[in-house]
C-alpha cells in the first residue's frame, strides 16, 4: 500500500450548530405527527421542514424527516434525546434518529480506473454542493491519484490481487476506514466487495451501476444494453448489500439513444446519467433523506 496525504482543504459549508434533523419511523396510527411535534414544542423548536409518508394508512409503516431549530442546541441536546426515548420510543413505540446540524458526514470514496463519478463528487465536495467531507479516496489503481491531490484529499493506493482472493486488500481497506469514516461510496470500484467486508466497514455503502436496474445486472452493461438492442440506457444508485447490485435503490435515470449509437457511444452517454445519479444519491443521504422501508428506500423531498 502507498499513500499520499495532502493537507485537507476547507469545507465550504455552513454549519448551522442550532439545527438538527429528525427521522422517526414505526407503525404507523393516527396522531402521530402532532404527537412527534409536541416532543420539540415543549424544547421551544421552530420546525422550518417537516415531511412524512406511510405505505399503508391502515396499518402501514411510518416515516418522518422533521428539519428544526431550537436555540442552543448543543447545551439541549441530551434533555432532548432524554424525551424523545420517553415518548417517541417507550409511549408510541416508534424508533427515531437525531441528527445535529454541525455534524457533516465524513466520507469515503473507492474508485478503480474510471474518473468521471470520483472527479465530480470531488468537485461538488470542493463547491460546497454536497455536505460531506471527503476523508479519503481508495483505488486500487493509481490512475487517478494526480487528480486527487489536486483537491487536497488522502489517497490510498490498495491493489487488489488477482484471482478471486481479495481477503488481503480488503482488510486494509477496513483498517483505512475503521472509526474515520460515516459513509463509504463507491465511484465505480470495479472489485465485489465479500460479505465479510460489508459487515466489518459497519456504515452504509452507497454504489453506482451504469445500468437501470434490475436490467443488465453485472459487468459490460452497455454491452449487454447494445446487444438487446435497447431504446434507453440509465444508471442506478442503491445501497450495497450482499446481494450482487440489488440493494435498496436510491435514484436512477435515463437517456434515450437509438440503433446508432455503438457500446461506446452508450457508455459515453451514460457516464452523464452515472454522475447526476450518484451525486443526487450521496447528497440525499448526507442530507438525511433517506430512509430504508425494508427493501424498499423513503426519499424526502423536503
Amino acid at each position: 500500500m502507498t499513500a499520499t496525504q495532502p493537507t485537507r482543504g476547507t469545507l465550504p459549508q455552513v454549519i448551522r450548530r442550532d439545527q438538527a434533523t429528525l427521522l422517526v419511523s414505526g407503525a404507523d396510527r393516527q396522531g402521530l405527527v402532532t404527537e412527534v411535534s409536541s416532543v420539540l414544542a415543549d424544547f421551544d423548536a421552530n420546525i422550518i421542514s417537516l415531511d412524512q409518508h406511510s405505505d399503508d394508512p391502515f396499518g402501514g409503516n411510518f416515516f418522518q424527516r422533521t428539519v428544526f431549530t431550537v436555540t442552543d442546541f448543543e447545551a439541549k441536546q441530551s434533555a432532548l434525546e432524554a424525551a424523545l426515548e420517553d415518548n417517541i420510543t417507550e409511549e408510541l413505540g416508534l424508533t427515531w434518529q437525531l441528527i445535529p446540524g454541525s455534524k457533516i458526514k465524513r466520507v469515503a470514496i473507492l474508485a478503480s480506473k474510471a474518473d468521471h463519478c470520483l472527479l465530480d463528487l470531488l468537485w461538488r465536495q470542493r463547491r460546497g454542493d454536497i455536505p460531506m467531507s471527503v476523508a479519503m479516496v481508495i483505488s486500487n489503481h493509481v490512475d487517478v491519484a494526480a487528480d486527487v491531490r489536486q483537491f487536497n484529499v488522502p489517497f490510498f493506493h490498495v491493489p487488489s490481487a488477482a484471482g478471486s482472493d481479495k481477503s488481503a486488500a480488503e482488510a486494509e481497506i477496513v483498517k483505512l476506514l475503521e472509526g474515520n469514516v460515516d459513509l463509504v461510496v463507491l465511484a465505480r470500484y470495479m472489485q465485489i466487495l465479500s460479505p465479510e467486508f460489508l459487515d466489518q466497514v459497519g456504515v452504509p455503502i452507497i454504489n453506482i451501476h451504469h445500468s437501470f436496474l434490475p436490467a443488465f445486472i453485472g459487468a459490460a452493461p452497455y454491452r449487454k444494453a447494445k446487444e438487446r438492442g435497447v431504446k434507453l440506457i440509465g444508471a442506478t444508485a442503491h445501497y450495497v448489500t450482499a446481494d450482487l447490485d440489488e440493494g435498496p435503490i436510491i435514484d436512477q435515470d435515463v437517456v434515450r439513444v437509438t440503433h446508432a449509437d455503438t457500446a461506446a457511444d452508450l457508455q459515453r452517454r451514460g457516464a452523464d446519467v452515472e454522475r447526476q445519479v450518484l451525486a443526487r444519491a450521496v447528497t440525499w443521504h448526507c442530507e438525511d433523506r433517506v430512509m430504508l422501508n425494508g427493501h424498499e428506500t423513503v426519499v424526502f423531498s423536503n
